[in-house]
This record gives C-alpha cells, sequence and structure tokens, in this order.
C-alpha cells in the first residue's frame, strides 16, 4: 500500500472530517499563498520516490543552465534570443546576468503511474509559494496529523528558511552579517500583493534578513549604494518577470538597479539571466534531439524520464518519436495530444489546450505562433487522487510544484483541481492549494 492509501485508511476509521480539518487550518491561512482555503489532506511522497525526484530535479538543472555553454559557445544572447526574447529583454538579461545561475526556482510536475512529468520550470526570484509550510505547521497541530506523520517517519521542508540560505549563499552575503533586502515589484503590479508581501517580510525577519517591500521605482541609485527612502540596500529581491521588461520605461525604471549591479553595489536576487533557464524555449532546446550529443549519460536519462515532446513552433520539419515530420502537420492531426505555450509569459498566460479547443481556433493560433516565442508540448495524462470528503471521496487532479534552492528540493507546492480534463488552474483563478509530507532518504 501507498501512503496515500494508509492515510486514507487511517482517516477514515480515526480522522477529523475534512470540513474540521478545513476548519482548524484555513483560518490559518490568510494573506498566504493558499489565499485562505485548501485541501482536506496533504500529498505524500515514499523515500523512493522523493529521492529519485531530488536527482532527477538536480540533473534537470544541469542541463538547463548548460545549454548557453553546451549549444551557443557560452553566447549568452544568442541563447535568449533563440528562446525567444526581444532585444531589449536580451539586453537586460545580459547586463544583469549572475556570476553562475542560480539554483531558486520551481519545478511544476504532473504525476502519473510511471512517475513524474515537466510541465514547466520556473527558475529565479519571482516563483510564487515559497511560505507553504504554513499549511504542514497548521496541520501538524492536529493531533491525528501529528501521529500519522510520526508514525510513518513523515518530514516536509521549511521551504522559506531554504530560500534564505539560497540568498545569502548567492548574493555571497558574509557569513554573521544581517543584510537589508528590497523586495521589488514593479509599480503597477506592487499594489496587489504588498499585503502579502509584508507577511513574508515578518517572516523573514526571524530568519536574519530585514526585508522591506517596494515597488522598483522607489529605490534609487547614489553614493555607490541603492536606497529606499534613507535605508541603504544590500539586495534586491526581484519579483518582476522577463515580459515587465517590454512595459513602456521598463527598462529605464530598472537602470538604477542594473548600473549597481553591474558596478557589484547591490546584489540582485536573483539576477535577469534566471528568467532564460525557466523559458519553455529552453525545455525546447533540451527536448530535441539534434542536440542529443552534448548532454552526459545521466542527464539524458532524466530528459527522457521527465520532459515531454518539446519544440519551438516553426515551419518545416520536426523529429517526433525518431521520425521526421512537418510541425504543422503533426500538430493538426495530433491536436488532442498537444499544447500551445508562449515561451515566456508566466501564470498559464496564453496556454491553449489542443483537447479543449476546435480545430479552427487551433489551426490560427497555431499560424499565428509560427515563428514567434511559442513551442508546442506534448500532453500529458496524470493520474487524478482520491480526497475524502464528509459523506464519501472525490478525485483531485494534483500539480506537483517541487522548489529548487541551494542546498537541493526545498519544499512543495500542491494546487489541486478538480478539472480532471487537466485545465490551465492557478492559485488566483481557482486552483485550491496544499502540501507535502516526504519520507527522507
Amino acid at each position: 500500500m501507498s501512503l496515500t492509501d494508509d492515510y486514507l485508511a487511517a482517516a477514515i476509521t480515526r480522522g477529523p472530517t475534512p470540513s474540521a480539518i478545513r476548519a482548524a487550518v484555513d483560518p490559518k491561512l490568510d494573506a498566504t499563498t493558499f489565499l485562505g482555503r485548501s485541501l482536506s489532506r496533504p500529498a505524500f511522497l515514499d523515500a523512493a520516490e522523493y529521492g529519485r525526484l531530488t536527482t532527477d530535479l538536480d540533473l534537470l538543472h544541469s542541463a538547463l543552465t548548460r545549454l548557453p555553454e553546451r549549444v551557443f559557445n557560452g553566447d549568452l544572447g544568442a541563447f535568449a534570443r533563440a528562446v525567444g526574447l526581444t532585444e531589449a529583454q536580451t539586453e537586460a538579461v545580459v547586463r544583469g546576468r549572475g556570476p553562475a545561475p542560480s539554483r531558486m526556482g520551481r519545478a511544476d510536475l504532473y504525476k502519473d503511474e510511471q512517475g513524474f512529468h515537466l510541465l514547466e520550470i520556473n527558475m529565479g526570484s519571482t516563483v510564487g509559494g515559497v511560505d507553504n509550510p504554513v499549511l504542514n505547521r497548521a496541520l501538524l497541530e492536529l493531533p491525528f496529523f501529528a501521529e500519522f506523520t510520526d508514525e510513518h517517519r513523515l518530514t516536509f521542508t521549511e521551504t522559506m528558511e531554504e530560500v534564505v540560505r539560497t540568498i545569502l549563499t548567492e548574493a555571497k552575503v558574509p557569513t554573521g552579517v544581517r543584510p537589508v533586502m528590497a523586495i521589488a515589484d514593479f509599480p503597477d503590479s506592487y499594489p496587489d500583493l504588498e499585503r502579502q508581501l509584508h507577511k513574508s517580510a515578518a517572516m523573514l525577519a526571524p530568519m536574519g534578513i530585514d526585508a522591506l517591500p517596494c515597488p522598483v521605482d522607489a529605490l534609487t541609485y547614489t553614493d555607490d549604494r541603492v536606497w529606499l527612502g534613507d535605508q541603504a540596500i544590500d539586495v534586491v529581491f526581484r519579483l518582476f518577470m522577463i515580459e515587465d521588461l517590454l512595459k513602456p520605461g521598463a527598462v529605464e525604471m530598472l537602470e538604477p538597479v542594473l548600473q549597481a549591479a553591474e558596478r557589484g553595489h547591490v546584489a540582485i536576487f536573483t539576477p535577469l539571466d534566471a528568467e532564460l533557464y525557466g523559458s519553455k524555449g529552453s525545455l525546447a532546446l533540451l527536448s530535441d534531439e539534434a542536440y542529443r550529443d552534448r548532454y552526459p549519460a545521466d542527464e539524458l536519462a532524466v530528459l527522457d524520464r521527465i520532459l515531454p515532446w518539446t519544440r519551438m513552433v516553426r515551419t518545416g520539419q520536426v523529429t517526433v518519436d525518431g521520425r521526421q515530420a512537418d510541425l504543422r502537420e503533426y500538430a493538426i492531426a495530433n491536436q488532442q495530444e498537444l499544447v500551445l505555450k508562449p515561451t515566456s509569459l508566466h501564470g498559464g498566460d496564453g496556454v491553449l489546450l489542443g483537447w479543449q479547443t476546435d480545430a479552427a481556433t487551433w489551426a490560427d493560433r497555431l499560424d499565428t505562433a509560427m515563428g514567434n516565442p511559442w513551442v508546442l508540448q506534448r500532453r500529458i495524462h496524470p493520474v487524478p487522487e482520491t480526497f475524502l470528503t464528509d459523506d464519501g471521496d472525490e478525485q483531485w487532479l494534483l500539480t506537483w510544484g517541487a522548489f529548487l534552492v541551494a542546498g537541493g528540493l526545498g519544499g512543495f507546492l500542491i494546487r489541486g483541481s478538480r478539472d480532471l480534463d487537466g485545465g490551465v488552474v492557478g492559485m488566483s483563478t481557482g486552483a485550491t492549494g496544499g502540501c507535502c509530507f516526504f519520507q527522507a532518504p
């Protein structure tokens, strides 16, 4: 039996009702990633599953972050253009690159009977959900969960603590120094996040960072320091995304921070080049058989196991399952098994699911995407999971968000949907959040 089977059996016989669980934990989830609501139970991973996922994501990160040197002879600008960035975005990324690719990110995955498969990987400080352990801790206050996790040797990762370690490591903060960090977003999106950011900033204080949320245009650069009012800033935690650079005046707004970072007067966490490795265009490069000779055997095994077939939308021939096919003809004939995605947008924006789209719209959107920064990706068929209700059970489709941090695997954000057809669902558009307990190897 699996850990989930063990949990369901125990919960039916001696656990609190799902409504009682939610009543106990949901009030503690206000102004968090969970938006005040949660799934009625955690997701579970046994030691073997957790160990394999840890290794797979480490090797996936290695393959991704070596793309510039392996495919573009170290030319970061050429890499940026290949995955669909504009010239303005490319210039900002090259100027704002870090000394080494960041480890910070979140892989979003589906799980079927064979294991995990990658939907996308979001690299950099813009990934959401690092406050996810608030739900783990809330559940453990219920005696049933505390007993169950003890009985099965289950644990969870304090994601925010791991993120703090990653910030201190990658920003090269000297040991014993308490940095001042501006959590900076673009002015148009900052008001929507301000309340949650202040709550997150309060959580960072006991971990050794003084965090100050702000819109990025509030930062100034004088006397070889970046300032927020009269407070000198050591680290700028970047919440703005690569698509924000397309907004009018965006690059000029970032100029003080970019100049300061170039001169070593402030650290950006994470540098803008992190966005390249989170591009769906990077996954298309990893998936392309033309570059298989660039990867060692262990990385190839991971790509074959967890990465679905992904291609940039271009005219001409592509390799599909070892055979050549015209990309457009293949996409039209296999619409029900394909997804059309923009390379660098976030939160499901612009994603078109072939199986939920009429043929005429699919063909039109495919033609519009041709030669532009879009990818086609093969559909994944996840296995739904059982969740108890007060009077029975129901099926939920889970998206597993696995965090990458300097120390390896940094915890999980689970998002559940009752739409078993695999629609695009995020926390802000109807998903219900959950957490994960796992057996450490």
